[in-house]
């Protein structure tokens, strides 16, 4: 329909992985959607395509972070972070850890803001990196299993 499909299966070797890594940094969810599919075709090995997958959400979340702990030394994002709405992100950040950054992984539109708000708030960053690779981690597995299963099911038609 759009070429982009027959474009990114003509990767190969290292640009395939190049564009699946650097990918997450544009969108994430079409990074993962893109390595599956090349997963299900067979254009890559899976375990290569994980990893590198793997590798560009990590890298592409980790700095976030950062974004947050840079913020705080403004005065206008301390003003900011005092209205009702922002502090509850706060608290969700400090007392619901675990929770905020699965909804965060897995609920459209939340994980910028919450990976800035870890870093604003000075949650732990090895926690932080630790969590991030978890729930990183579920995502690759539940998407690259449901292609799978989904492309077993459908056969050639998953192909296409």
């Amino acid at each position: 329909m759009f070429g982009i499909t027959d474009d990114f299966t003509h990767l190969t070797g290292f640009a395939l992985y190049l564009a699946i890594f650097a990918l997450p940094f544009i969108q994430e969810d079409a990074a993962v959607i893109g390595a599956a599919t090349a997963s299900m075709l067979g254009i890559a090995p899976t375990s290569l395509l994980v990893a590198a997958i793997l590798s560009g959400l990590i890298a592409s979340d980790a700095w976030k972070y950062w974004v947050g702990r840079l913020a705080r030394r403004y005065e206008w994002a301390h003003k900011f972070a005092e209205k009702p709405g922002v502090s509850v992100a706060g608290d969700l950040v400090r007392k619901e850890f675990i929770q905020t950054m699965l909804t965060a992984r897995f609920v459209p539109g939340t994980r910028i803001p919450t990976y800035v708000a870890c870093g604003f708030f000075k949650a732990h960053y090895g926690k932080y990196l630790l969590t991030l690779v978890l729930t990183a981690s579920m995502y690759v597995a539940i998407m690259f299993t449901l292609f799978h299963v989904g492309g077993a099911v459908a056969g050639e038609k998953a192909k296409f």
